[in-house]
């Protein structure tokens, strides 16, 4: 209701999490208030007898509440929600069937009363004179970089060589595009998926655009830090911001361009409810602010290429002939019969004769990364005789061996190193064998093999950062491998069966990425440059790497995918919970046109999950349909948890 002489009203977000109060509250603003309760601000109210934080969505004279409660207080000023961002948060919170309170508490850092005290720094504006370097030798690069710099909402798709030289160098391909952003004088977010990468690409920030002239967002800076940071793009004083998942809700005053490097890393997947993909954040986000929008990385996922399919984006990409050209050499170890000829045991070998001539060659010249798929020493192991595998005493989990100063230590995960001998249940055999070797365990046999070479050892835990130019075998797990001074000389991806062999829909997409990665560390093929993956030849991701061809490997996974009705060909949404709450959803999901559900089957104790899924054109609906029976369940608390997933990262 309003008069003309109406009180000022506060439209308040509260943070409160329940999905039956997933809506916007009422409060009268006192004249005491009326000058620091501004649109976005946090403030204090109370909420069914409670105190509790919220936000200010809006402020005007119009209420349907009779006699509406004051504001508790101001807790700042500060505009820290600005309305784009609101309004993002709003579509995140629907699309993923959350609540608005879910998701604005990753969108805000919490607050930090001294850096808002604190006097602002100077900023200097980017330098954005020197000329792009990367993206305009890929097909269509200067028409983008164009665009950007005109300010129009542009969207593409880039997979750069995987190689080490100028032509893949994709921080200098991001900044490219940054550049020609701000130069158009429109803000920049670009994101990476951890904060390695962070550091990285904001190294070259700083040598390009300078000192000071953008900052970082991640979680790893600490509270302090990471508000101040917050801040100053919030007060507009910078419009650059370099960050991990979370800088995809950066109020970047103006937004320009939206990049997200390694799109298809599985860090990007929030592991908090609503469970958003970063990914599709920005995608909603950038048509939204009229922003522009780059997809990035060596490997391309299914959902990338369903957008570029539909035109919703545009590649940019080299012709495979000529991606192969610059690229280094790849092949698989047994995919020539000279080799087999050479090596009639190649396909049964963990490490085949092509391997150590491949070893041999790249040392001469340089340093060689080895990529192994699993860490530690011997992370499973079994019965020399009956080959069962090696089980906890205590509690039944598997064992693994440690290297250790004693030797072989078997150790569990859960009650730690066995204090006595094994002997296995089954046979009595007290001997052991290891079907799965770990990076330790190949790095003693490599070092057995070159014993005049160093080597070095990186996995997550124990992570080396850069290594030099001199020959040296260089031993990580995916993810972890150092970066190269020079590049590699060479590279070997072993046991490519272990990443393909996860009971999941994305593991080839997966290992492919994976292996890509790795071969951008690697010289050119015209300087030596050779990669060489150990694994089944015919299988369809090692001949996508010998190819060097992520974009066709993406458009054959959406055509799989589409034909067998999987995301992103359709919706799919699991509910978990009580068995009697999964049947209250079938009066959600029948009322959906072409939905059909799978389950409910059991996870847990008294825990079932039911899948339905759906076309995309009718996801909406479903999630909708979805979230309210999770609201009347709340407003009449009903007894037993529920989780509600839409699209969710990992389908296995």
């Amino acid at each position: 209701m309003t008069t003309p002489d109406a009180p000022l009203i506060a439209h308040v977000a509260v943070d409160v999490p329940l999905p039956h109060l997933d809506r916007v509250f009422d409060y009268l603003v006192t004249p005491a208030q009326a000058d620091s309760a501004a649109v976005g601000s946090r403030v204090r109210v109370r909420f069914a007898g409670k105190l509790r934080d919220g936000y200010i969505l809006a402020v005007d004279h119009v209420t349907e509440v009779a006699k509406p409660a004051p504001l508790e207080r101001v807790s700042s000023p500060e505009v820290v929600l600005t309305p784009p961002v609101a309004g993002l948060v709003r579509a995140v919170a629907d699309h993923w069937g959350g609540t608005f309170s879910d998701v604005v508490r990753l969108a805000i850092p919490p607050r930090h009363a001294t850096s808002e005290a604190a006097a602002r720094p100077e900023r200097p504006d980017p330098d954005t004179s020197q000329p792009p370097q990367v993206l305009p030798g890929y097909p269509g690069g200067e028409r983008f970089l164009a665009a950007l710099t005109a300010g129009e909402g542009v969207r593409a798709a880039w997979s750069p060589v995987p190689v080490f030289s100028p032509v893949g160098d994709w921080a200098a391909g991001l900044l490219d595009a940054a550049s020609a952003t701000m130069a158009g004088g429109r803000g920049v977010i670009l994101m990476v998926p951890d904060a390695d990468a962070v550091a990285w690409l904001a190294a070259r920030a700083t040598q390009r655009f300078g000192e000071g002239s953008f900052v970082t967002l991640t979680a790893d800076l600490g509270p302090a830090a990471r508000y101040r940071n917050f801040l100053a793009v919030s007060r507009g004083d910078t419009r650059c911001v370099i960050g991990t998942r979370g800088a995809v809700f950066a109020p970047v005053r103006d937004l320009g361009l939206i990049a997200v490097w390694d799109e298809g890393n599985d860090a990007y997947a929030e592991p908090r409810a609503p469970y958003p993909h970063a990914r599709e954040v920005a995608a909603l986000r950038a048509p939204r602010e009229g922003a522009a929008l780059l997809l990035a990385g060596y490997g391309r996922t299914a959902e990338v290429a369903a957008l570029a399919a539909r035109g919703w984006m545009v590649p940019l990409d080299l012709p495979s002939r000529e991606v192969r050209r610059l690229g280094p050499a790849v092949r698989a170890s047994t995919d020539t019969d000279r080799a087999l000829e050479r090596d009639p045991h190649a396909r049964g070998a963990r490490l085949p004769h092509d391997v150590f001539a491949a070893l041999r060659t790249g040392l001469a010249s340089g340093p060689v990364l080895v990529q192994v798929p699993r860490a530690g020493y011997a992370p499973r192991l079994s019965c020399h005789t009956c080959r069962a595998v090696a089980e906890c005493p205590r509690c039944g989990l598997p064992l693994r061996g440690e290297r250790g100063p004693q030797g072989l230590t078997l150790t569990c995960a859960s009650c730690g190193p066995l204090p006595g001998a094994w002997r296995c249940p089954h046979c009595g055999d007290t001997r052991l064998r290891a079907p799965q070797v770990g990076v330790a365990r190949t790095a003693e046999e490599l070092g057995r093999a070159f014993p005049h070479t160093p080597v070095v050892q990186s996995w997550s835990g124990h992570l080396v950062g850069a290594v030099g130019a001199e020959p040296a075998l260089v031993l990580a797990t995916p993810g972890a491998e150092p970066r190269p001074e020079a590049g590699y000389a060479a590279a070997v991806l072993m046991d490519a069966g272990v990443l393909l062999a996860r009971p999941d829909l994305r593991a080839g997409e997966e290992a492919l990425r994976r292996w890509l990665d790795a071969s951008a560390l690697v010289l050119p093929g015209e300087r030596g440059g050779t990669v060489v993956i150990v694994g089944e030849p015919g299988d369809r991701a090692v001949q996508a790497l010998v190819r060097l061809d992520a974009p066709g490997a993406a458009a054959r996974e959406l055509h799989e995918r589409e034909q067998a009705h999987f995301p992103p060909a359709a919706r799919l949404v699991l509910l978990e919970g009580p068995p009697g709450a999964l049947e209250d959803a079938e009066a959600a999901w029948r009322q959906v046109a072409g939905a059909e559900h799978f389950g409910p089957i059991p996870v847990e104790d008294d825990v079932w999950r039911l899948t339905v899924r759906c076309p995309p054109e009718r996801g909406a609906e479903l999630v909708t349909g979805m979230k309210a029976l999770l609201a009347e369940r709340s407003a009449r608390k009903a007894p037993g948890a529920m989780r509600l997933r839409v699209d969710p990262q990992v389908i296995g």
